[in-house]
């Protein structure tokens, strides 16, 4: 049965060379449309959350704001300014939270190293900021530790462009860079990453020493904000209520009041990052199987020229006895063989463009968005599904007509 229809395809592909090889074509072409606008609408995805987590994992950074609301005969317009030791009381009373680190902050913080200088945004942090800010050290270095806060250690991390700016190709790890005429030994250099958000400029371009030792320098007893990430990201409203809630008693303002404590939220950015490039990469998909579906309206055309042009034969067939199932096997067999063979060609073109593209280098710009393509299985069962569909539904009326054909006025069929 399987090679009789095979054997009857391959005569049709013979007997149709033109329509058959641009009817694949078009089923090629509606392909690599489907898998690369899906492959680069994944990309696109991953590389959105990506620039986002690499700014902040699953953290709040909260800040001091103004009061909005009277409360408790207090006026509104009160500013609250936020310390450290608001960490020791988060940490007791909400047991959601997992990590947490002040941040101080100090714009044209001077650094310098031998005849090299230049001035950028230093932070006094706990080692916890390591992991909440994605901020890991590259091969041979470190971030800070607890005894560097502890003991106060004059101990200096760097972000990438700032170490290659003072130190070129020599290996900063071990050298003593002053800063602010003050001498810091550098213990870390950031690895590169891609940043999509930022807090007062890119990591690449940041300074971090410990919190305590920005204190014992500058004196600084309000910080800039405070980093806090809750264990679980799903109990997320409920840490942040309770950090109104903690805070408001502290500083006597309304637990309601959302601008005494102003917070970004990177669990509520990620989730709408995520929904975002969800809604581009399935615009992207509709595009790509509306041109597969016009692929698909080619093979029914050239399927029903098909069966026109073989009334004749299907009508000997019938005569002599081949039951109106055989007649539709062959037609959706011819549908679908056109469809998958189509489709096949489409799917490996589209995976070694993926695999060239995404072995180019993306180091920023328009690029890292561009040149990070997704092939994922999903993505390849979606297409082999949707070829199988279109395959089916472009042979089975087709081939319905086929079998409906009268024996008798097909034998006069010319």
């Amino acid at each position: 049965m399987w090679r009789i229809l095979l054997a009857e395809f391959i005569g049709d592909l013979k007997g149709q060379k033109t329509r058959v090889l641009l009817t694949m074509f078009a089923i090629t072409w509606g392909t690599i449309s489907v898998v690369l606008l899906l492959a680069f609408g994944e990309g696109l995805r991953h590389s959105i959350v990506k620039g986002l987590l690499n700014a902040g994992e699953r953290i709040f950074m909260v800040y001091g704001g103004t009061t909005s609301q009277e409360f408790e005969g207090l006026p509104r317009g009160r500013r609250i300014r936020l310390i450290e030791e608001d960490l020791d009381l988060i940490t007791r009373s909400i047991e959601e939270i997992d990590l947490v680190s002040p941040s101080y902050g100090r714009w044209g913080t001077t650094l310098e190293f031998g005849e090299n200088k230049t001035t950028t945004y230093m932070e006094g942090v706990y080692p916890a900021f390591e992991d909440m800010r994605r901020m890991y050290p590259a091969a041979g270095s470190r971030f800070i530790n607890m005894p560097d806060l502890d003991e106060r250690r004059r101990v200096l991390f760097l972000g990438d462009e700032i170490a290659e700016e003072l130190f070129g190709d020599e290996d900063p790890v071990g050298q003593t860079v002053m800063l602010d005429d003050l001498p810091f030994t550098v213990i870390g250099v950031m690895q590169k990453k891609f940043q999509d958000s930022m807090n007062n400029g890119p990591d690449s371009r940041r300074a971090i020493i410990p919190a305590s030792t920005f204190r014992s320098i500058y004196g600084h007893r309000y910080v800039n904000h405070l980093l806090l990430r809750p264990r679980d990201p799903g109990r997320a409203e409920f840490v942040k209520a309770e950090l109104f809630r903690v805070l408001g008693a502290r500083y006597k303002f309304d637990p309601e009041d959302e601008r005494a404590l102003p917070m970004w939220d990177f669990i509520e950015d990620e989730e709408m990052s995520n929904k975002i490039a969800l809604g581009i990469e399935i615009f992207l998909g509709l595009v790509g199987v509306f041109t597969l579906l016009v692929a698909g309206i080619g093979v029914a055309n050239i399927m029903y020229v098909v069966v026109r042009e073989r009334t004749k034969e299907i009508g000997i067939k019938l005569a002599i006895g081949a039951k109106k199932r055989h007649i539709m096997s062959q037609f959706i067999f011819e549908a679908l063989g056109l469809t998958l063979v189509g489709g096949g060609v489409g799917l490996a073109f589209s995976v070694a463009v993926v695999l060239l593209v995404d072995s180019l280098p993306a180091d920023d710009g328009a690029a890292v968005y561009l040149a990070n393509p997704k092939l994922s299985i999903p993505i390849a069962l979606i297409c082999v599904l949707t070829l199988v569909l279109i395959g089916l539904a472009a042979g089975v009326l087709p081939a319905r007509r086929a079998a409906k054909v009268d024996p008798v006025e097909s034998l006069r069929y010319e």
